[in-house]
């Protein structure tokens, strides 16, 4: 054992100490297992969210590997919201948000309780990232056990996801669909729990977390309901004591480096959007600066080797069939730094040395990429002079230069109804503004919108234009976190109907069409709207939270 003075002593050495060793031994807490490291074992169970209601079943498991290296869990809890239960109404103004309050929550209980390690348990979206956060600014040895992406639904012979639910309700709506088809859909296509069964956020960020070096090798894509998951929660349990007394911690993990290495992998697998949220954030936390430039840089040299849903026809149970994040890994590796640490403390290099690509077609090796950038564009012009992102991978060629006349709704609701109504025309360039993080406030994924427009033919023809952002699953020609945002007087505010939009993928431009003397005007003229929502945290949120290119965080 370290000789290296836990910190959990400060609670329990001491004739001082007394009333906090009565405390401990009130919850079950022998004399005798004072000595050991104390570990947390934060549980996001809820029962009200697919990605987290398997949770406590892993928690144990956990728990039974920290007791057996010999450490003390204790295990509580945080807030875990579900995207997808958010959808659609006022619920979505408050789950980004919900990111900062988990990384405070875990901080807050660490602090105070003086922990000297911690296991996270999560799978989606805001929910990994706050938890990386949390570990990145505690800085004690942590490790995360991702809760595993669900089985995928299978309808009319083909493997789906729930993001083609939505899109299927626009098409019920229009009479392509009858009711009976849509219910058989909405019957299959969610397969227990478990993360969304596609290359959305939330199995983003658990494939990312597993490049960092906080979850061991083979959990992010080993699935809900797979024996691999509850052996990987248990050696989890063990490996976290161990870290304890080596002292790794997660910035010996989590280097310049690392995050390098992650968004190199972010952009050959097809990744979220909201990566350009979530990565800065965490980054942040240990003072190092990631920008949507970042982003950029390494999507124009990295590959794109998976083509999940909503990109392309795999789905996450495939590529951890083809043998997940170490094959990955083990492709890109002329690319990445693989001397960087796994949570195990080997190297990348050392982790990958006996892995196989069991199936190429579903993770292609560099050679035979299915293009030679990455998934994601940062788009800059006079709409957006800070930046704004598509998913290039899941947009046809023919809308990767596209000009077309600006329909402008300034919330994501008024859009929707203009398009069940079909009011949208081929051609039509949809700007939804007021979204932002300020604006929204809490910015909104436009999923909504997105899947209404998909659904109604229009993904081809028409592009969608926001200063809110998408959720993971969105396809199609979809510019999100326009910078700055309407609500910060960004020139976005200014759009009218009619004014032409040019979006250029190949050449990372957006521009609007039109003068600057008149956008001078414009601007003299503008008023700032009235936030949607004007109390309870969001009022706060709202007051100081960061701009999305600098990944809306909460500012001193």
């Amino acid at each position: 054992m370290s000789e290296r003075k836990l910190r959990s002593r400060e609670v329990v050495e001491g004739a001082e100490r007394g009333a906090q060793r009565a405390l401990l031994a009130s919850v079950g807490v022998s004399k005798k297992n004072l000595s050991k490291p104390f570990i947390g074992v934060v549980n996001t169970y809820n029962g009200m969210h697919a990605g987290h209601v398997h949770l406590n079943g892993l928690a144990e498991l956990v728990i039974e590997g920290i007791n057996a290296a010999g450490g003390l869990p204790f295990e509580f809890g945080t807030i875990a919201l579900c995207d997808g239960i958010a959808q659609g109404h006022v619920g979505m103004h408050y789950v980004l948000p919900s990111r900062e309050i988990i990384a405070d929550s875990i901080e807050l209980t660490a602090q105070a309780h003086r922990l000297d390690g911690l296991v996270m348990l999560g799978s989606c979206d805001k929910i990994v990232p706050g938890m990386l956060m949390a570990a990145n600014r505690l800085n004690i040895p942590s490790l995360l056990v991702t809760g595993g992406p669900m089985k995928p639904g299978k309808y009319d012979g083909k493997s789906r996801a729930l993001y083609e639910l939505r899109e299927a309700a626009a098409q019920l709506k229009r009479g392509k669909m009858t009711e009976t088809q849509f219910e058989d859909f909405e019957k299959k296509v969610t397969q227990g729990p478990g993360s969304c069964a596609m290359m959305g956020t939330a199995n983003t960020m658990c494939i990312l977390t597993e490049v960092l070096g906080l979850s061991l090798p083979g959990c992010a894509t080993a699935h809900a309901v797979d024996e691999t998951k509850a052996f990987i929660a248990r050696e989890s349990g063990k490996r976290i004591v161990e870290m304890v007394h080596e002292d790794l911690k997660p910035r010996d993990l989590m280097t310049e480096k690392a995050f390098q290495n992650a968004l190199t992998v972010c952009m050959a697998i097809g990744g979220s959007t909201n990566t350009l949220l979530h990565l800065p954030a965490i980054a942040a936390e240990s003072g190092i600066k990631i920008t949507p430039d970042d982003f950029e840089e390494a999507s124009k040299k990295t590959p794109l080797i998976i083509k999940a849903k909503p990109s392309g026809p795999h789905t996450l149970y495939d590529v951890d069939a083809a043998g997940g994040v170490p094959v990955i890994l083990k492709e890109l590796a002329p690319l990445l730094d693989m001397t960087q640490k796994t949570a195990n403390g080997t190297t990348l290099e050392e982790s990958v040395q006996n892995v196989e690509n069991l199936n190429p077609e579903v993770i292609r090796p560099l050679k035979d990429a299915y293009s030679d950038q990455g998934s994601l564009a940062i788009l800059k012009g006079n709409l957006a002079p800070n930046g704004c992102v598509v998913k290039q991978g899941a947009v046809v060629d023919a809308m990767k230069l596209h000009t077309g006349p600006a329909r402008v709704f300034d919330n994501q609701e008024e859009a929707i109804d203009a398009i069940m109504n079909e009011e949208i025309r081929k051609g039509d360039v949809i700007v939804i503004r007021y979204e932002g993080p300020r604006g929204g406030p809490g910015m909104r994924e436009m999923l909504g919108a997105t899947s209404v427009l998909m659904g109604a033919g229009l993904g081809d023809s028409v592009a969608l234009v926001t200063d809110g952002r998408f959720s993971g699953s969105t396809r199609g020609p979809c510019i999100g976190h326009v910078s700055p945002e309407a609500a910060a007087g960004g020139p976005i505010a200014l759009v009218e109907d009619g004014d032409l939009i040019t979006i250029d993928i190949v050449n990372r431009s957006i521009t609007l069409h039109v003068e600057d003397e008149e956008l001078k005007k414009r601007k003299q003229n503008w008023v700032p709207k009235e936030p949607k929502i004007k109390d309870g945290m969001l009022r706060r949120y709202a007051s100081n939270v960061s701009s999305a290119d600098k990944g809306a965080i909460l500012q001193a």
